[in-house]
């Protein structure tokens, strides 16, 4: 069909794009093909750039981009478009693998129970969307409004809630699962944010205090035991003394102490006897969705200064 040189009718669009005239029709209507111009009857007349405009959007509406977002859509923002929209086939991907997984080892077990049940209840209820605002609220409530505190859960954000691999067994699915109750739990998020050491005003003070210099000072405390650990050192005996004491020179920065002393390992003593077993529990999750072996290093690492303060409480 030969355009007219005063542009396309809707038939002739129709006829050259393969889509049916009340689409077209629609989409003008709807603002996704804008108007250009009409004939002196008042029918619509389409140019070269509505029928690549057209191509555009099924290519789009075959991959879910909404019209709204079509219809705003700019030259430059097509790129950015195409993005998200892959972004957001990738999360519905990996729901229905997660929902595959479940399904495949319920039907596996036999006949199913509340158990599984549940479990694909409250799945289909977690993607994403409920994944992100759910740390959003950990970190704002848990924060408190302290500065150095908000920071520190921020760059803990994705390791406290690791997202599930492409096939999750059972266990990963479950441990999500709990690990989502735990972080929506209102008495843990009150205990995490409960300071009675005054640890994150004196970070909010300082002002040459920096988060990465926090990070190195804990990864130095955690090598430090892990040597110990590593040679056979145990907790209780005499040559775990001289690396307790180092850890607590350690830890004295960290807190802002004068230094090591009977009354600073009291309140360190004081301070680890005094954790949730929750705050254990939620990076035993951790460990369980990634698959990686438990107790974690760090875990291994404060679990021996515990044990090595009550047999050293001085120095």
């Amino acid at each position: 069909m030969e355009p007219r040189h005063d542009g396309y009718t809707i038939g002739q669009v129709a006829r050259l794009s393969g889509l049916p005239v009340k689409t077209i029709r629609f989409y003008s209507d709807v603002g996704v093909l804008p108007e250009r111009e009409r004939t002196a009857a008042g029918y619509r007349l389409y140019g070269e750039e509505d029928l690549a405009r057209l191509e555009l959007i099924r290519t789009l509406r075959d991959v879910g981009v909404d019209l709204a977002t079509i219809r705003d859509l700019g030259e430059r923002d097509l790129r950015q478009v195409l993005a998200l929209q892959l972004r957001t086939v990738e999360t519905q991907l990996k729901a229905l693998q997660r929902t595959r997984a479940v399904l495949r080892a319920t039907l596996e077990r036999g006949e199913p129970s509340e158990t599984d049940l549940r479990r694909l209840n409250t799945l289909g209820r977690l993607g994403a969307a409920e994944r992100e605002a759910l740390m959003d609220a950990f970190v704002g409530e848990v924060g408190g409004g302290s500065r150095a505190r908000e920071q520190w859960l921020t760059g803990l954000r994705e390791a406290m809630v690791p997202d599930l691999p492409p096939e999750p067994t059972i266990e990963q699915l479950d441990a999500w699962l709990e690990l989502a109750e735990l972080l929506s739990d209102e008495d843990y998020r009150a205990v995490l944010r409960r300071d009675d050491t005054g640890f994150w005003e004196r970070r909010d003070r300082s002002e040459d205090e920096r988060f990465e210099s926090w990070c190195r000072a804990n990864e130095e405390i955690a090598e430090t035991v892990l040597a110990a650990v590593e040679k056979g050192v145990e907790p209780e005996s005499a040559e775990a003394g001289p690396v307790l004491a180092r850890v607590v020179i350690l830890l004295s920065g960290l807190h802002g102490a004068a230094g090591d002393g009977p009354e600073f390992r009291s309140s360190l003593s004081r301070g680890y006897d005094e954790h949730d077993p929750r705050a254990v529990r939620h990076w035993q999750l951790v460990a369980t969705i990634q698959g990686t072996p438990w107790p974690h290093p760090q875990t291994i690492a404060h679990d021996w200064i515990a044990k090595a303060l009550r047999a050293h409480p001085a120095p």
